[in-house]
């Protein structure tokens, strides 16, 4: 399925604006929105950074993208959704990796006291110095 079909079946209007950002955000790892703008900016030309925060919210209430929000650090944009996966992030120059769920399933953690909640999901953070910053 194309993502002109992917918008569509969102509700979403299909624009080259928001078909350029599906294409940076699986093209680039983890990009924040500079990186977004830019290579919207590469691919359609003249878009203003209003409409790609716009569009990225937009994108990311339909699930067709995932923001990641690493402590300290800007939001990241993905394109992989839907599995429950987890991040490393580096502590000191920020990249981000995917890491895959211990069981596969969500949520593929279980905390011990619910507290009443119906748990349907994990969001695990793993912190650490990335191999080309421990060089």
């Amino acid at each position: 399925m194309g993502d002109d079909d992917l918008l569509r079946q969102a509700g979403l209007r299909v624009t080259a604006a928001r078909l350029a950002i599906m294409q940076t955000v699986r093209d680039t790892d983890h990009p924040d929105v500079d990186d977004v703008y830019q290579g919207v900016r590469e691919r359609v030309g003249q878009v203003s950074l209003q409409a790609v925060y716009d569009s990225l919210h937009a994108l990311n209430e339909a699930g067709l993208v995932r923001k990641i929000e690493p402590m300290g650090s800007p939001a990241r944009y993905e394109a992989r959704v839907g599995d429950n996966h987890h991040h490393l992030v580096c502590r000191e120059c920020g990249a981000v990796a995917d890491v895959d769920c211990v069981v596969g399933v969500a949520p593929c953690l279980e905390p011990t006291d619910t507290a009443g909640y119906v748990v349907d999901e994990a969001d695990v953070t793993f912190w650490g110095v990335c191999p080309n910053c421990q060089r």
